[in-house]
C-alpha cells in the first residue's frame, strides 16, 4: 500500500491552518495555536517546520508578535511542493525514480506503468493549491 507519511499529512494540515490565516500583511501565528487547533504535537510540529522553512513555503519571525506566515500566498504553494518537502519525491516505485534501482528497468513494461500511475498522481498534488483545500474546508465546516 502506497501512503503519505503521518509527517506529510500533518504538514499539509500545518500548511493548511497558515492558509486560513493568511493576510497579506503576514500575520503570523505561533505553532501552540497551530497544535491546538490541528491537535497536532507541538514537538512534531516543531520538526515539521524545519524541511518546511528550507524549502521557502513558510518564514518565521521571533520575538513578541513572531511565528509562522507562509512564504507565498495560498494561491501560489501546491500541495505536490508540501510533499516534496515532506516526502520527497511523488513515486509510486523505486524503480521510477532510480532508473539504477533495477538492472531490469530499461526494459521493464511494468516500470513505464508505474512511471506515468507516478505522473498521475504528481500532476494531481501539482494542480491543487493551498487556496484550494482553504475553500474546501469551508465547504466542509459549512456542512457541519
Amino acid at each position: 500500500m502506497i501512503k503519505i507519511s503521518t509527517k506529510g499529512r500533518y504538514g499539509t494540515r500545518l500548511m493548511l491552518n497558515l492558509a486560513r490565516h493568511y493576510l497579506p500583511d503576514k500575520k503570523y501565528v505561533v505553532l501552540k495555536s497551530i497544535s491546538d487547533e490541528e491537535e497536532i504535537p507541538i514537538r512534531y510540529l516543531e520538526q515539521i517546520i524545519i524541511p518546511l522553512k528550507l524549502n521557502k513555503l513558510i518564514k518565521s519571525m521571533r520575538g513578541s508578535g513572531g511565528g509562522y506566515v507562509l512564504a507565498r500566498p495560498p494561491s501560489q504553494i501546491k500541495i505536490s511542493e508540501i510533499i516534496l518537502a515532506l516526502e520527497g519525491p511523488l513515486t509510486l516505485v523505486d524503480c521510477v525514480e532510480d532508473a539504477n534501482y533495477c538492472p531490469r528497468a530499461p526494459s521493464c513494461a511494468t516500470r513505464k506503468v508505474w512511471a506515468r500511475a507516478s505522473q498521475l498522481l504528481f500532476d494531481y498534488f501539482n494542480n491543487l493549491t493551498l487556496a484550494d483545500l482553504v475553500k474546501l474546508d469551508k465547504t466542509n465546516r459549512a456542512k457541519k
